[in-house]
Parts: C-alpha cells; sequence; structure tokens
C-alpha cells in the first residue's frame, strides 16, 4: 500500500519543521520521518535534504536528523604521546 500524500510540499515542510520545534530533542532517520509523516521516499529524501541545506538540521554520522541548534558535532581530539621521563 502505497502512503498517501497530504498537503502541498509547502504544507508538508511547516508541519516538519514545525514538529522539530515543538520537541526539541526529536530524532529521527529517514524511515522514521516517512512513517510519521506519511511521506513517500521521494518527498521525504527532497524535504530532509531541503532542511539540511537551510541549515534547520543535521544529520548525524548514524544517519538521524535532529535540529541544528540541539546537535553537538562531535571533534576529534588532539592524540597525545607519551615520552618517559629522563
Amino acid at each position: 500500500m502505497k502512503p498517501e500524500r497530504t498537503g502541498t510540499g509547502d504544507d508538508v515542510l511547516r508541519r516538519v519543521r514545525g514538529e522539530f520545534l515543538e520537541m526539541p530533542g526529536l530524532r529521527l532517520t529517514e524511515a522514521q520521518a516517512r512513517r510519521l509523516w506519511n511521506l513517500d521516499q521521494t518527498l521525504c529524501e527532497t524535504l530532509l535534504s531541503s532542511l539540511v541545506e537551510a541549515k534547520f538540521l543535521y544529520r548525524t554520522v548514524d544517519g538521524a536528523f535532529v535540529r541544528s541548534d540541539q546537535s553537538t558535532p562531535v571533534r576529534a581530539l588532539p592524540r597525545v604521546t607519551r615520552t618517559s621521563a629522563a
């Protein structure tokens, strides 16, 4: 069974942004987003990509989408080498 498309692209975009704003800790994979908002794969990919490009969402290393202002990018720490004391 194919999901029904509800509303226009702009309506869906506003709805998705609203959901992320109302739930600051919201973290969804693309598959979860498709199920939650009843979107087909193409529309969901396009929508999430546009929100990432707009810097509203951030895609984590494991593929989840979170609000950019809620994410904490992981930075590699400098490698410390130990030397023996003389």
